[in-house]
């Protein structure tokens, strides 16, 4: 992996530790479309009835952590491409329960969520593959902490490992 590419700590907040740490020395891109595939098979394995189940009282079930991997890549690149292309105004937050609450991921068939991670995946990869170098370290500022372009990657990434992981032990 380029070193160039890879946040330091200076570069987002320290919350988002927890997913960057996930995936060092790993080559971004290459990971990014793997887990479209890491994804698929596992919620392919589980079947629609089973990624109705949540794995406790009150928890989402498997099928609302895929729409919350999915809004959450959205709303991690929409802010990475808005940063990128030098956004001064600070971007707002999003309540993740309102998100998951309002997303109706339960009525939606498993495919076309699948379907819907995949495209979406593959919408930010082209993004990042086509920024000029210049803009990975570009700053801007997401519900009051500054964040830097290859930090939103960087935790797209590591926040699939995140709920990947949960999915495979809980569920």
């Amino acid at each position: 992996m380029n070193e160039s590419i890879f946040p330091n700590e200076s570069e987002y907040a320290p919350y988002y530790h927890t997913y960057i740490s996930k995936i060092k020395n790993e080559d971004l891109t290459k990971l990014l479309l793997n887990q479209i595939e890491e994804v698929r098979r596992y919620f392919e394995a589980k079947g629609e009835e089973k990624s109705l189940l949540a794995y406790e009282e009150g928890k989402w079930t498997g099928k609302e952590v895929l729409g919350h991997m999915i809004d959450t890549d959205r709303v991690m690149t929409f802010r990475a491409l808005c940063f990128a292309r030098g956004e001064k105004a600070i971007l707002p937050g999003f309540d993740q329960d309102e998100y998951v609450a309002n997303s109706g991921s339960n009525e939606v068939p498993l495919n076309n969520l699948l379907e819907d991670f995949e495209m979406s995946r593959y919408a930010l990869v082209s993004l990042f593959k086509t920024l000029p170098q210049s803009a990975y370290t570009r700053l801007g500022n997401a519900n009051g902490y500054d964040v830097t372009v290859r930090a939103l990657f960087h935790i797209i990434a590591g926040h699939t490992e995140h709920h990947l992981r949960i999915l495979k032990e809980r569920y």
